[in-house]
């Protein structure tokens, strides 16, 4: 890194605070278009303008420091023992890319408030806009190389909503999903070389590894690494043979095409070559890689460009070939590479985005880009086409202007370089590029401006207003400036080269000039005018052979790969994901038993450290009951009702054997847990045949048993193994049992696990509790408007229902049970943290006592008085558990960090108070809300099926008591088969 450095390591320092907001600033504008956009399409404008301008004054407050050679640096810790800080730093190479991007994006931010038609959503245009600019300016600033990873992927992504901005264009979605896929995977490539480069250099901060170049050009793992990072640069620019989705891209309105091609994203690929130079660089790997990619790159985009008729393609694959051009440089390895690449970074940018800019007015006023139909547009658009002619010209290399100066520079390096042992190779390629560059320069102007006027211009051209020709004429200002007086930038390019070669190289002694007198390159750089000329004037019988010319078409070749890609992953995903589970558990269970006999047999042997407890006849007859219910069910499994039962005794026996050994919170649990869940698959039961259909032939069946019989056996003898083992290392166990109440203030080791030790792992399984019973909401609203509901609706049963569903006795019983059952569930709440308990178990408590309400006096009485939605009994519960960890923050604690005290409050006893009970509330909250939210999802599956709904608290219902036809107190019997007038008149209800 260059000498002098200013650190700034607190977010109180005003450096460090100045760099986060120059990231964040895009990112959290990006809100405001959207709500800006219904106060007018002027506030949204100003909105945006505002915010990139915000950016870019705080980044010009560090251009003092950076023009005296300074970095400056902010640091923030967020998970340092991954390596990943929020580490950021402004270096001149920083500086001059992030000026682009927040320059360039105020012109084309005011651009594309003119260009944008009054059917466009201006504010989501600026919103995905701000979202990319500040994808860019995080990469650009990034001292961590994990986060420039996630801005990196952040660029691709934000992207493809800018190319595929014009949704109902198939040429516009099509281009933003092959930019996604191919940068995509170019990410991919460069997360694994990123990854090589920091466990090469020991840190993942950009400010060590740019210290240890020669380490890791040693490395083994140098060429790797280099590869990878080397696929997501190349992917990114654009670079052959991954050239082809840039051109795609161009489906995008122009601003973005503009914006991309000149200042983001294509750049972002050599951002990260040139930042990399100091360590990658200097090898024949990199000159041979990087420097064959380039040239390849700029020839073949130069030669396309020159037969496409459409402005914005040619423009797109001049493009190409000039970040082919750049990308030769950069691969030269010299430090006057560099500074040339650095030189025609800053001069692409400006004639680059002109052009675009151009080429939207063109097809703004004449409703045409095609070139064809073009042509003669200098009078009638004479501002445009002084805007287009100076930014070509500087494009094609001519005298008195910045693109000039950038490209001798590049025929100079061509000379002095030299590629597979051939001298003039390179200079030779470099000239037919520099050819090409020129001709389809010149076409543009002449085939766009020059010639006669036509009468047939599909619309009436004329310049525009002032709001999309002004952008592009102060572009040109440094186009002629620098073209003129290139030694005003001279300062400014060699402290950036500085930057990209590293503070131990030498900077180059040459010049920005004008003229260094009658050179080789001044030669070869008047025959490529020359010859741009000739084939500018042979174009179009050229075109002809083009287009009869056989040739590969990138295009088609993507789409084929892709076409070939998807076919086998579905080939593939048929064969091994067909829906069986049955499958997915054979092979899973075969893996981990083969696993584990691989590591039985080549392990150390084993002999028992202790003896046997001695078998109780209750323990032996519970073991014989589980062994007997378990057999049952595997041979019963096909009835549904029966292996319900048998489910039932199986997990009480669970729940038994867990109190046995001394468990009483896990028992508590299991029939909690065993009592819900068997009622709510019960109202499932409701819905599905008693008797499941086969779906094995034996064949299948006989190789199930005995995978099944072969992973019991395993489980059963690594239980044999581990409870007669003494093991030497202490158990996790003990280390809880000494710390429980030292640590986290209960005698309840088990839920002080759950509320404290691992409260982040409760946390989730809240979360996940909470989702579950959202998708058993949300597939319940799919059956209720889906092809399911007409059989819902519709259907009948083949036998009358019992006409006591509602007796009088249970109604009764729960109402007299419910207030002491809540009572219950408040007592094991509050005994937690001490004794058998917790929010769990008090959750489900208490669910049991509101489940017997829906159970005892029907769904539709139970509904009506239920006051809160379980929705929002499930958000409270996960809110009060996360505020609950958040709070651990105000005192400087990690999160869920747990605190206790004890309290006397006379005349009661002393006790304890505990953050964690607030946390347990949350786990209580949610546990009744997913319960109640599934079973509030069934019961609304049996009002509209007709099957439940009583309004009355009992079958008897006074009101109708003159209807009564039965001595024993029923009602009129039904008008059919699970319909009558009452259930018609719900049904009808519910409709509406």
């Amino acid at each position: 890194m260059p000498a002098g450095l200013v650190a700034a390591r607190m977010l109180g320092d005003s450096p460090a605070m100045s760099l986060f907001l120059i990231v964040a600033l895009p990112f959290l504008g990006a809100v405001l278009p959207g709500l800006m956009i219904q106060a007018g399409r002027r506030t949204c404008f100003l909105t945006t303008l505002l915010t990139t301008a915000a950016a870019a004054i705080g980044l010009a407050s560090h251009a003092p420091a950076i023009l005296r050679g300074e970095t400056v640096m902010a640091r923030l810790p967020w998970l340092p023992e991954l390596g990943l800080d929020v580490n950021l730093f402004l270096d001149p190479l920083g500086f001059m890319f992030a000026g682009l991007i927040l320059g360039i994006g105020l012109l084309i931010i005011t651009y594309a408030r003119y260009y944008l038609s009054r059917d466009d959503n201006m504010g989501e245009f600026y919103s995905y806009l701000l979202l990319f600019q500040g994808a860019m300016v995080g990469i650009v600033l990034s001292d961590n190389i994990l986060m420039l990873l996630v801005f990196w992927e952040l660029t691709s992504l934000s992207s493809f909503l800018l190319i595929g901005f014009w949704k109902h264009l198939p040429e516009g979605r099509q281009g933003a999903r092959m930019a996604l896929t191919v940068t995509g995977m170019g990410g991919l490539a460069m997360i694994g070389g990123m990854l090589i480069l920091g466990q090469i250099a020991g840190s993942y901060d950009l400010s060590v590894i740019l210290t240890k170049g020669e380490m890791i050009r040693q490395s083994p793992l140098y060429l790797p690494a280099l590869i990878l990072i080397l696929l997501g640069c190349f992917t990114k620019s654009a670079q052959f043979p991954f050239h082809f989705w840039l051109p795609h891209a161009m489906a995008a309105p122009t601003p973005v095409s503009a914006y991309l091609h000149s200042a983001t994203m294509v750049k972002a690929g050599l951002f990260l070559m040139a930042r990399l130079w100091p360590v990658l660089a200097g090898t024949e790997a990199w000159t041979v890689i990087v420097s064959s990619a380039g040239l390849a790159t700029m020839v073949i985009g130069a030669l396309i460009a020159i037969f496409k008729n459409d402005l914005k393609a040619l423009l797109a694959f001049s493009t190409v070939s000039q970040l082919g051009l750049i990308t030769f440089l950069l691969g030269t390895g010299t430090p006057f590479g560099a500074m040339a690449a650095v030189f025609h970074i800053l001069n692409h940018a400006s004639f680059k985005a002109a052009l675009f800019m151009t080429a939207g007015i063109v097809d703004h006023a004449v409703h045409s880009r095609d070139m064809t139909r073009l042509g003669g547009l200098r009078r009638l658009m004479p501002i445009t086409f002084a805007i287009a002619t100076l930014a070509g010209l500087s494009m094609a290399g001519i005298p008195l202007l910045n693109g000039f100066i950038s490209k001798e520079m590049m025929l100079e390096e061509a000379l002095h370089t030299t590629l597979f042992g051939t001298p003039l190779l390179v200079a030779v390629v470099a000239g037919i590029g520099a050819l090409l560059s020129a001709a389809y320069s010149f076409r543009l102007i002449a085939h766009t401006f020059l010639g006669p006027e036509r009468t047939d211009y599909p619309a009436h051209p004329h310049d525009p207003e002032p709001g999309l020709w002004l952008p592009p004429i102060l572009l040109m200002i440094p186009v002629i400036v620098l073209g003129v007086a290139p030694f005003l930038a001279e300062p400014f390019v060699k402290l950036v080269t500085g930057a990209v070669i590293g503070p131990g190289a030498q900077l180059p002694k040459e010049h920005l000039a004008l003229w260094h007198g009658l050179t080789p390159a001044l030669g070869i750089s008047a025959a490529a005018v020359l010859g741009g000329l000739l084939i500018l004037s042979v174009q179009r019988p050229l075109a002809r052979l083009w287009d009869a010319a056989p040739r590969p078409e990138a295009k088609a070749i993507f789409d084929a790969l892709i076409g070939a890609i998807v076919a086998a992953a579905r080939l593939l995903t048929s064969r091994l994901h067909d829906g069986a589970f049955t499958r997915y558990a054979a092979i899973m269970v075969a893996a981990v038993l083969a696993a584990g006999l691989h590591a039985w047999f080549t392990g150390s042997g084993w002999t028992p450290g202790r003896e046997m407890l001695p078998v109780t006849p209750a323990a032996l007859a519970a073991w014989a009951m589980l062994v007997v219910a378990s057999a049952s069910l595997v041979v019963i499994h096909r009835n549904r009702l029966a292996v319900l039962v048998l489910m039932g005794i199986i997990g009480l026996m669970v729940s038994v054997g867990f109190n046995y050994f001394s468990a009483p919170d896990l028992a508590l649990t299991q029939i909690s847990v065993e009592v819900v869940t068997i009622i709510l698959l019960l109202l499932a039961l409701n819905f599905l045949p008693n008797r499941s259909p086969a779906e094995s032939g034996a064949a299948r069946r006989l190789r199930d048993g005995l995978i099944a019989l072969a992973g019991g056996g395993a489980a059963a003898a690594l239980i044999y193994v581990i409870l007669l083992s003494d093991f030497p290392a202490a158990s996790i166990s003990d280390y809880h049992l000494a710390n429980s109440y030292k640590g986290g203030g209960g005698d309840n080791v088990v839920n002080v696990i759950l509320v404290d030790f691992r409260g982040f792992d409760t946390f989730g399984e809240i979360i996940v509790l909470g989702i579950a019973a959202l998708v058993i909401y949300a597939l319940t609203e799919t059956l209720l408007s889906g092809p399911v509901r007409a059989r819902l609706l519709n259907r009948g049963y083949e036998e009358d229902r019992a006409g006591d569903a509602h007796p009088l006795m249970m109604v009764v019983l729960t109402r007299v049970m419910m207030p002491i059952i809540l009572m219950v569930g408040v007592y094991i709440f509050m005994r937690g943290h001490n004794e058998p308990g917790g929010g769990f178990v008090a959750g489900l408590v208490v669910a049991i006592a509101v489940v017997m309400q829906y159970m005892a006096s029907g769904f539709e009485w139970a509904a009506k008085r239920q006051r809160y939605p379980y929705h929002g009994i499930i958000g409270a519960g996960v809110l009060v558990a996360g505020l609950t960890g958040i709070g651990a923050w105000f005192v400087g604690a990690p999160f869920l960090t747990s605190a206790f005290g004890y309290v006397t409050l006379p005349p009661l006893e002393k006790f304890e108070l505990a953050t964690a009970m607030g946390f347990d509330l949350g786990v209580f909250l949610a546990v009744v809300g997913a319960v109640m939210l599934s079973l509030e999802s069934f019961s609304r599956l049996g009002r509209r099926a007709g099957t439940e709904v009583n309004d009355h608290p009992m079958d008897i219902d006074p009101s109708r008591s003159a209807r009564r036809t039965d001595p024993m107190g029923q009602l009129d019997a039904p008008a059919g088969p699970g319909h009558s007038a009452d259930r018609a008149a719900s049904n009808q209800a519910e409709e509406s």
